[in-house]
């Protein structure tokens, strides 16, 4: 058994594939695997990745013949993952050498579930260190307990499964797969997932993943429908949570986050083509119907004024938009 898997997913990110295996060779070792899965890429990648399979220590292509989406991709690699530990990294992002040496050690002196990890954000020449926004460090902690407080940044907001490493274990007990076919919001029914039903985790300050912002191909630069996923990732998020045991406690935090997204995607409605915002505002209308409307009225209370009167007009909205699948 390998010490570590390490699941790269690639589509359409040829420039910055060289940069992806280079770092993926600096961190190299006989008992690490690169699982390099090619979603179906139109643009060289693939090739990039069949030469990378020949000369990177360890690696192992997987092909998709369809497109699947990131969380599909990462599946893909789960399943062909034999490491006692996982981690994961973007086709378009890039490694510090030695990171993952680090990373293995640090999971294995503090022996839990799943370790999360600063990272460097990258967009264009500018860098800038995000922290886990979680104050104690290098502690073993149960990861129910970072869901709250429901009016703050907590762990479950760090929705980034490169930054971190996680055992095998979670693998066998089905908390560590992604929701099939999402587009976009593919972290978040994860992380909360995560924070529910793992035992145990804990923080550690490695800084050791570039993450690359502002890249053309990336979802969050295309206003297109594939954007209004979110919708879905969280209804999952809502609907999973509801089925708690601390429902009660966890739902307004819950909640509380998908009216900052569904605001915050109004409150930027100009990049989507017309028909897409749309449909956002028809989809975002329904989605508020569905909630719990005890939580939702007293989230939207705690919430500022720009951003809760935008939900609530959006609350109140009549439309003749039939109601899309989310």
């Amino acid at each position: 058994m390998p010490k570590l898997s390490v699941i790269v997913p690639f589509y359409n990110v040829r420039p910055y594939v060289p940069d992806a295996l280079r770092s993926l060779r600096a961190n190299a070792r006989d008992d690490f695997e690169f699982i390099l899965v090619d979603d179906c890429s139109t643009d060289g990648t693939a090739d990039l990745l069949a030469r990378a399979e020949r000369e990177l220590p360890g690696a192992v292509l997987v092909g998709h013949e369809k497109n699947g989406g990131l969380a599909t991709a990462r599946n893909t690699g789960m399943d062909r993952a034999r490491g006692e530990y996982l981690t994961f990294l973007d086709g378009d992002d890039w490694l510090a050498p030695g990171h993952y040496a680090k990373l293995v050690n640090a999971i294995e002196e503090l022996g839990c579930d799943f370790v999360r990890t600063d990272h460097v954000q990258c967009t264009a020449r500018a860098r800038v260190v995000h922290r886990v926004p979680h104050g104690r460090r290098n502690v073993v902690l149960d990861p129910r307990d970072a869901i709250l407080p429901a009016h703050r940044t907590t762990s479950v907001d760090y929705a980034y499964a490169w930054a971190g490493i996680y055992h095998r274990r979670l693998v066998e007990r089905g908390v560590l797969h992604f929701t099939d076919g999402l587009r976009t919001a593919e972290d978040r029914p994860w992380i909360w997932k995560l924070h529910r039903e793992a035992e145990s985790f804990a923080v550690t300050g490695l800084l050791g993943v570039f993450y690359r912002r502002g890249v053309s191909s990336s979802l969050t630069q295309i206003g297109d429908a594939r954007q209004l996923d979110f919708i879905r990732a969280f209804d999952q998020v809502i609907e999973e949570t509801a089925r708690d045991a601390d429902a009660a406690a966890l739902l307004p935090k819950a909640v509380r986050t998908y009216c900052a997204i569904i605001s915050h995607h109004l409150g930027t409605i100009e990049r989507f083509e017309p028909p897409v915002a749309r449909q956002l505002k028809a989809m975002s209308t329904a989605a508020l119907r569905r909630m719990p409307q005890d939580v939702l009225e007293d989230a939207l209370g705690s919430m500022d004024a720009e951003r809760a009167g935008r939900l609530r007009r959006l609350r109140r909205r009549a439309t003749s938009v039939p109601e899309v699948a989310a």
